[in-house]
């Protein structure tokens, strides 16, 4: 009987030390909680610094996707119509999010760093269509100065899928 006793008073304990706690709501939407820096959240394809197109179209990405959530068509690219600096592009990408499981293996693989999952965590759908992403949506990076890809380059201008275009650091 004792011991029943001590046990509910040990419960009653523990009940109102975190009833005495201030509240930790936070009110969404206004104000949002920050995400750690390993945080998996929506897929953005990146640019280089110059406005090229980081995805060359190669697949990888899609290759290493366990959930096959990943599509990739690649085009040739011409001098005449330059999207990324390589031989290829993606002429279609697109990524079904309600297949998606957030691995990040697809970060991993990407040999050009085109495809990162960001910190955005706001994916609702009101419909299965709009739960693929297309390349249009991923593409998140404001070309610079207004060069929007394609764009009509000099003959023999890249020659390599990855160029050297950003400073090392």
């Amino acid at each position: 009987m004792i011991e029943e006793a001590i046990a509910i008073i040990k419960g009653m304990a523990t009940t109102l030390k975190v009833a005495l706690k201030p509240p930790v709501t936070v009110q969404y939407p206004e104000m949002k909680r920050p995400v750690s820096n390993r945080f998996k959240g929506r897929h953005e394809l990146k640019r280089y610094e110059n406005g090229m197109e980081k995805c060359i179209g190669c697949a990888l990405c899609a290759a290493a996707c366990p959930s096959d959530a990943i599509f990739v068509e690649a085009s040739e690219n011409s001098d005449e119509q330059r999207y990324s600096p390589g031989e290829r592009f993606a002429s279609t990408y697109e990524i079904n999010m309600l297949r998606c499981i957030f691995c990040g293996y697809c970060e991993d693989a990407c040999p050009t760093e085109a495809i990162v999952l960001e910190h955005d965590y706001e994916l609702s759908f009101y419909d299965r269509a709009s739960a693929i992403y297309t390349k249009d949506m991923l593409l998140v990076d404001v070309p610079v100065n207004g060069m929007d890809t394609p764009r009509t380059v000099e003959p023999g201008t890249f020659d390599r899928s990855i160029p050297d275009m950003e400073n090392p650091k």
